[in-house]
């Protein structure tokens, strides 16, 4: 029998992180600092507005962009916080999740070929998500000296007539690094320039430790070459849930919109009524988890850099990300012998692309006291490697 896998996913590898996170979950006593994922529970009231939702009967499909109460609560959201004006009608669109929109937003604008600029390293699913719609990912290194900054000139060095978008996500995962405004703008002078779209991941938007978060499409003469992709998993500690969304110009939003209907109809109905408690009356909670994971975040930076493990500082997310060189075994090597010896779980750099050789991702959502054990952990782990 002939071989029926399609090559383009055939070529793909498997997640690297989902990999580590399988390891760990069939051991005893494993810290994991390899997921993605807060350890806080939804906050009740959200909660309560999903359950209430399915007890009034709310169990059938909305509209194919998701329901019209939330898309203009999330208009009204953008414009709060960023200034930035979309259509609720025609510019907002529900969805399964970020990955959701991120795979509509690749597959509505690229033909066989075109090719998207994506700074490395970055989420596992970018590149991978471009394979799969056809297009061609290119790819390059940003540089730990330059905290994990795009570099605009690295950008323009790889634009062809080919170029289609630049596919960026700040706060970054997995470097936990924020793109200070100056350099947005140039990307978006960019944009502009060589007429390319800008696809922008911004989940982790509210999760920013020092400064302000900037809303790429919110830059001036960016919004119409922007899709903006967001979402309540991060923020919110909705992970479960699979919400998220795109805001977009209306023509390239209505493309996306015709491949979510033919492939997905609706985001979950209940999950849509959580999310529309979470902009209504979720502050305090999203301001609660930041306050939680910034003090997460100087014990763990402050405990990597005491052991030699050299740890920039990062500005937003909930990721660390140290560079293992000190002592001369590869990311890979590290991960798997710090999970097996002590039995935290950490993920590889290299899973996070060109510049992450010789780094680990450490979440830090998890408990304070965890993070704790963990660092003392890896101190007697380095202590047997010198």
């Amino acid at each position: 029998m002939r071989n029926f896998i399609a090559q383009r996913v055939a070529s793909i590898p498997p997640s690297g992180i989902r990999r580590f996170f399988d390891i760990a979950a069939t051991m005893k006593d494993v810290i994991s600092l390899s997921i993605g994922e807060p350890d806080f529970v939804t906050p009740e009231p959200i909660l309560k507005a999903g359950v209430e939702s399915l007890l009034r009967g709310e169990t059938h499909y909305t509209s194919n962009s998701g329901l019209i109460e939330l898309r203009e609560a999330l208009a009204e959201h953008l414009y709060r916080l960023y200034g930035v004006s979309y259509d609720p009608e025609s510019e907002i669109l529900i969805t399964v999740g970020v990955s959701e929109a991120l795979y509509l937003a690749v597959n509505a604008i690229l033909d066989p070929g075109d090719e998207v600029i994506i700074p490395q390293p970055c989420f596992v699913s970018y590149a991978p998500e471009v394979t799969l719609a056809g297009g061609v990912p290119v790819t390059f290194a940003t540089r730990a000296e330059e905290d994990f900054q795009v570099n605009p000139t690295d950008v323009e060095a790889r634009i062809t007539p080919r170029t289609k978008a630049i596919l960026i996500g700040y706060p970054n995962n997995p470097t936990g690094a924020v793109m200070p405004r100056e350099k947005l703008t140039a990307i978006a002078a960019l944009a502009e320039k060589y007429d390319l779209l800008v696809i922008s991941d911004e989940i982790y938007d509210r999760l920013v430790y020092d400064g302000t978060h900037t809303c790429f499409a919110a830059l001036p003469g960016a919004r119409e070459r922007t899709i903006l992709l967001g979402g309540f998993s991060k923020d919110y500690a909705m992970t479960g849930w699979r919400i998220g969304y795109a805001a977009a110009p209306r023509e390239i939003l209505a493309a996306m919109r015709k491949i979510h209907q033919y492939t997905i109809m609706s985001a979950p109905t209940p999950s849509q009524y959580a999310a529309l408690a979470a902009l209504r009356i979720g502050e305090e909670y999203v301001e609660q988890m930041r306050q939680e994971y910034d003090r997460r975040r100087r014990l763990i930076v402050k405990g990597l850099n005491e052991l030699g493990l050299t740890c920039f500082e990062p500005k937003g997310a909930f990721y660390a990300f140290p560079s293992i060189a000190r002592t001369g075994m590869s990311d890979t090597e590290f991960s798997e012998r710090l999970l097996m010896e002590e039995k935290v779980a950490v993920v590889p750099g290299s899973a996070f692309g060109l510049g992450g050789e010789g780094h680990v991702r450490c979440s830090y959502a998890t408990a304070y006291e965890k993070i704790e054990e963990a660092l003392e952990r890896i101190a007697r782990f380095l202590k047997r490697y010198g």
